[in-house]
């Protein structure tokens, strides 16, 4: 999808489709008001006929608009304009992107960007508006013998008079963080046989070579033995996938400024090991790398963006199979930090291979480490699809990433991890266990991680329930991207 500026008076515009908002009691907005006037109030005619209430998400496309060279109108209702929320302004533009999706047209002139809102400004309006309109647009087509149809629509032109600089902007951060999400949907969506650890790292290398301020780095099994990884590597065993742990480095700051580290967990199938999962759903499992998908799609955004930052990037990928030398309950290994854990479920390994990036991340002097995985069912338990889980051990940055989330719509919600709950991993033959039982599992994994980040401010976020959709919409969502490129651009404003 094409996303352009345009500033054509609409007195003067030719379109396929102008997109104009309506409100609650028959109001209209400054756009609708000018095309109502340029159709003999053939706008208001329609709402006085209640043909559409102006209720969010409220769509009606108008195909012919006699003597004008707009020819075809969408009212997209936003419901009361002085109670409009974020969320509300987002699931009205969503509301247009899909009617016009099932459409014929292959262009629209969009003017929601003249929308106030009170906490945002028109900036932030275009991001929305690419983002949204991009979502629905993405589609899979990688396996299929005859691809999907191709759907019509090709460019939105994001249509104002003025504040023609804070649009563009808008735009540009819109369609970074969109490419962004699209790239970590396509890579969530292919198949475990596909997408191994070795895809990966070919995928962080490619992204690479098409920045200049990208670099990254590929260590394999025998590299990260002489780290001393063996909480890592002793997943991998089971897998005859060899293991990676892929960095990925974007430099636009200082060298010497400390980087922003993004931790991925890359289990691109993860069967449960020895604890083999149920069958029914397991093909959903080739998800369980969403967290290193969400990486590489930052990283990329921030490089298209030129943010003045340094980040790094670093994902730990591997498979977890029931092989006959994978781990066993009740195996104990030691990990790269020294701390030895007795794995009492082999299913429980995504903290398993996480211990050992965040160890290693303290190389790089980190500013802050975030890490993002599909950790936990009782995440999606106990929040649902809607939020992802944040915890951490300093305020300073879970506020931060509480903030982006609710500038990006990309929700999170902070769970405790107080010292009571450390007690839940002890181990009477090692130093850790993996698991701390069945009370608070997102909490205790998120104890389990702590214990190897105590050098640096860190959060993790809990994406089990919200990196993909089951059922017949299924799919990756590209989350947590529009929140980690929110956190990025909040910071490189304050840099």
């Amino acid at each position: 999808m094409d996303y352009l500026l345009a500033n054509t008076p609409l007195e003067a515009l030719e379109t396929e489709c102008l997109i104009v908002a309506v409100f609650n009691n028959k109001k209209l907005s400054p756009a609708a008001q000018t095309l109502d006037s340029l159709t003999d109030s053939l706008v208001t005619d329609i709402l006085e006929r209640g043909d559409i209430q102006g209720k969010v998400a409220d769509t009606l496309l108008i195909n012919y608009l006699p003597h004008a060279t707009i020819k075809r109108a969408l009212l997209v209702g936003f419901g009361n304009a002085d109670k409009l929320t974020a969320k509300a302004f987002r699931k009205a533009v969503s509301a247009a992107a899909n009617t016009l999706k099932t459409s014929q047209i292959s262009s629209a002139d969009c003017c929601l960007t003249e929308i106030k809102l009170e906490k945002h400004n028109i900036t932030w309006n275009a991001r929305q508006i690419v983002e949204a309109f991009d979502a629905p647009f993405y589609q899979f087509n990688d396996c299929k013998s005859k691809p999907d149809d191709k759907l019509a629509l090709a460019s939105i032109n994001l249509h104002s008079l003025t504040d023609s600089d804070a649009i563009q902007t808008g735009i540009d951060q819109g369609i970074a963080i969109a490419q962004g999400v699209a790239l970590a949907k396509h890579i969530s969506d292919l198949p475990g046989n596909i997408c191994t650890p070795t895809y990966l790292a070919e995928q962080a290398l490619e992204i690479a070579g098409q920045h200049a301020n990208l670099t990254a780095e590929i260590l394999e099994e025998a590299d990260m033995h002489k780290l001393g990884m063996g909480s890592f590597l002793s997943v991998s065993r089971g897998s005859r996938q060899p293991a990676k742990l892929i960095t990925l480095k974007y430099n636009g700051a200082a060298k010497n400024s400390q980087p922003i580290v993004f931790v991925g967990k890359g289990l691109t199938f993860d069967a449960g090991g020895i604890s083999l999962k149920p069958g029914a759903g397991m093909d959903e499992m080739k998800y369980d790398m969403c967290g290193s998908a969400a990486v590489l799609g930052a990283l990329q955004a921030a490089a298209q963006l030129q943010l003045p930052l340094n980040i790094v990037g670093i994902i730990p990928s591997s498979e977890n199979m029931p092989d006959g030398d994978a781990n066993k309950p009740g195996d104990i290994v030691t990990s790269m930090a020294g701390l030895t854990i007795e794995i009492l479920n082999t299913d429980a390994e995504g903290r398993l291979i996480l211990c050992d990036a965040l160890t290693y991340a303290k190389k790089f002097n980190p500013d802050v480490v975030i890490d993002m995985a599909t950790l936990t069912g009782a995440c999606l338990v106990a929040l649902g699809r809607v939020p992802s889980g944040l915890l951490g051990n300093n305020d300073t940055l879970c506020n931060d990433l509480l903030s982006a989330s609710e500038t990006a719509l990309d929700s999170v919600w902070r769970l405790p991890l107080w010292d009571e709950y450390q007690d839940q991993l002890k181990s009477n033959f090692a130093d850790i266990a993996n698991i701390g039982g069945r009370d608070a599992g997102t909490i205790t994994a998120a104890c389990f991680l702590s214990r190897f980040t105590e050098d640096y401010q860190w959060a993790h976020l809990d994406i089990a329930g919200t990196a993909w959709k089951s059922g017949d919409a299924k799919g990756a969502t590209g989350r947590p991207v529009p929140l980690l490129v929110q956190y990025l651009l909040n910071r490189a404003d304050a840099a």
